[in-house]
Protein backbone atom coordinates (compact mmCIF):
# COMPACT_ATOMS: atom_id res chain seq x y z
CA UNK A 1 0.00 0.00 0.00
CA UNK A 2 1.51 3.26 -1.03
CA UNK A 3 2.01 6.16 1.34
CA UNK A 4 -0.58 8.27 1.69
CA UNK A 5 -0.25 11.79 1.39
CA UNK A 6 -0.86 12.84 5.05
CA UNK A 7 1.86 9.86 5.84
CA UNK A 8 4.06 11.86 3.45
CA UNK A 9 3.53 15.33 5.62
CA UNK A 10 4.27 13.67 8.50
CA UNK A 11 7.60 12.32 7.28
CA UNK A 12 8.36 15.98 6.05
CA UNK A 13 7.89 17.34 9.03
CA UNK A 14 9.70 15.04 11.05
CA UNK A 15 12.69 15.35 8.13
CA UNK A 16 12.60 18.88 8.47
CA UNK A 17 12.39 19.01 12.26
CA UNK A 18 15.81 16.63 12.26
CA UNK A 19 17.50 18.54 9.67
CA UNK A 20 17.22 21.54 11.82
CA UNK A 21 18.69 19.60 14.91
CA UNK A 22 21.58 18.94 12.64
CA UNK A 23 22.63 22.04 11.62
CA UNK A 24 22.13 23.90 14.77
CA UNK A 25 24.44 20.71 15.99
CA UNK A 26 26.97 21.29 13.57
CA UNK A 27 27.06 25.10 14.02
CA UNK A 28 26.99 24.27 17.84
CA UNK A 29 30.13 22.08 17.65
CA UNK A 30 31.80 24.41 15.20
CA UNK A 31 31.75 27.49 17.62
CA UNK A 32 32.67 25.07 20.45
CA UNK A 33 35.76 23.13 18.86
CA UNK A 34 37.19 26.68 17.79
CA UNK A 35 36.64 28.77 21.07
CA UNK A 36 36.23 27.31 24.53
CA UNK A 37 37.18 23.29 24.49
CA UNK A 38 40.59 23.77 22.76
CA UNK A 39 41.71 27.08 25.18
CA UNK A 40 40.46 25.93 28.26
CA UNK A 41 42.83 22.89 27.62
CA UNK A 42 45.70 25.16 26.56
CA UNK A 43 45.15 27.07 29.26
CA UNK A 44 46.99 25.61 31.85
CA UNK A 45 50.90 27.07 32.40
CA UNK A 46 52.80 25.96 30.99
CA UNK A 47 51.00 23.61 28.58
CA UNK A 48 52.60 20.00 28.59
CA UNK A 49 52.46 17.46 25.53
CA UNK A 50 49.19 15.56 27.58
CA UNK A 51 47.24 18.83 27.01
CA UNK A 52 48.06 19.20 23.08
CA UNK A 53 47.92 15.30 22.68
CA UNK A 54 43.94 15.64 24.25
CA UNK A 55 43.46 18.71 22.18
CA UNK A 56 44.31 16.93 18.88
CA UNK A 57 42.09 14.06 19.99
CA UNK A 58 39.12 16.22 20.73
CA UNK A 59 39.44 18.10 17.45
CA UNK A 60 39.51 15.01 15.79
CA UNK A 61 36.43 13.95 17.56
CA UNK A 62 34.38 17.42 16.86
CA UNK A 63 35.55 16.78 13.08
CA UNK A 64 34.13 13.39 13.02
CA UNK A 65 31.16 13.99 15.29
CA UNK A 66 30.31 17.25 12.50
CA UNK A 67 31.12 14.53 9.29
CA UNK A 68 28.86 12.49 10.48
CA UNK A 69 26.15 15.38 10.91
CA UNK A 70 26.83 16.62 7.90
CA UNK A 71 26.44 13.38 5.95
CA UNK A 72 22.91 12.80 7.83
CA UNK A 73 22.00 16.28 6.23
CA UNK A 74 22.68 15.00 2.66
CA UNK A 75 20.78 12.00 3.75
CA UNK A 76 17.88 14.19 4.14
CA UNK A 77 18.47 16.51 0.73
CA UNK A 78 18.55 13.30 -0.90
CA UNK A 79 15.16 12.09 0.54
CA UNK A 80 13.85 15.41 -0.40
CA UNK A 81 14.38 14.71 -3.64
CA UNK A 82 13.13 11.52 -3.68
CA UNK A 83 10.08 12.89 -2.31
CA UNK A 84 9.96 15.48 -4.91
CA UNK A 85 10.46 12.79 -7.86
CA UNK A 86 7.33 10.75 -6.40
CA UNK A 87 10.17 7.79 -5.85
CA UNK A 88 10.14 8.32 -1.83
CA UNK A 89 8.94 4.98 0.11
CA UNK A 90 10.28 2.74 -2.94
CA UNK A 91 13.35 0.60 -1.70
CA UNK A 92 16.59 1.46 -4.41
CA UNK A 93 17.25 -2.09 -4.41
CA UNK A 94 13.88 -4.54 -4.91
CA UNK A 95 11.27 -1.82 -6.21
CA UNK A 96 8.84 -2.37 -3.24
CA UNK A 97 7.12 -0.01 -0.56
CA UNK A 98 9.32 0.67 2.28
CA UNK A 99 7.19 0.15 5.24
CA UNK A 100 5.85 3.42 7.04
CA UNK A 101 7.11 2.27 10.91
CA UNK A 102 10.47 1.75 8.89
CA UNK A 103 10.42 5.75 7.50
CA UNK A 104 8.80 7.00 10.67
CA UNK A 105 12.29 5.34 12.86
CA UNK A 106 14.43 6.01 9.75
CA UNK A 107 12.86 8.41 7.20
CA UNK A 108 15.80 9.04 5.39
CA UNK A 109 15.77 4.75 4.81
CA UNK A 110 16.20 4.47 0.74
CA UNK A 111 15.76 0.53 1.04
CA UNK A 112 12.79 -1.82 2.43
CA UNK A 113 13.93 -3.93 5.76
CA UNK A 114 14.89 -6.73 3.95
CA UNK A 115 17.05 -5.79 1.39
CA UNK A 116 18.90 -3.44 4.13
CA UNK A 117 19.33 -6.60 6.33
CA UNK A 118 20.82 -8.33 3.31
CA UNK A 119 23.11 -5.50 2.24
CA UNK A 120 24.69 -4.83 5.83
CA UNK A 121 25.20 -9.13 5.63
CA UNK A 122 27.12 -8.22 2.29
CA UNK A 123 29.04 -5.36 3.10
CA UNK A 124 29.44 -5.53 7.18
CA UNK A 125 32.87 -6.62 6.90
CA UNK A 126 34.03 -4.40 4.02
CA UNK A 127 35.53 -1.22 5.92
CA UNK A 128 37.05 -4.19 7.88
CA UNK A 129 41.03 -3.53 8.08
CA UNK A 130 43.03 -6.40 6.59
CA UNK A 131 46.84 -7.08 7.81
Amino acid sequence: MALTKTQIAELKKKLDRLHQMLLEEVRDELEASENEQIAELLGHTPPDSADFSFADALADLNVAMVDRHIHQIRDIEATRQRIAAGRFGICVDCGTEVDFDRLMAYPTAKRCLRCQQQRERLYAHESTPKL
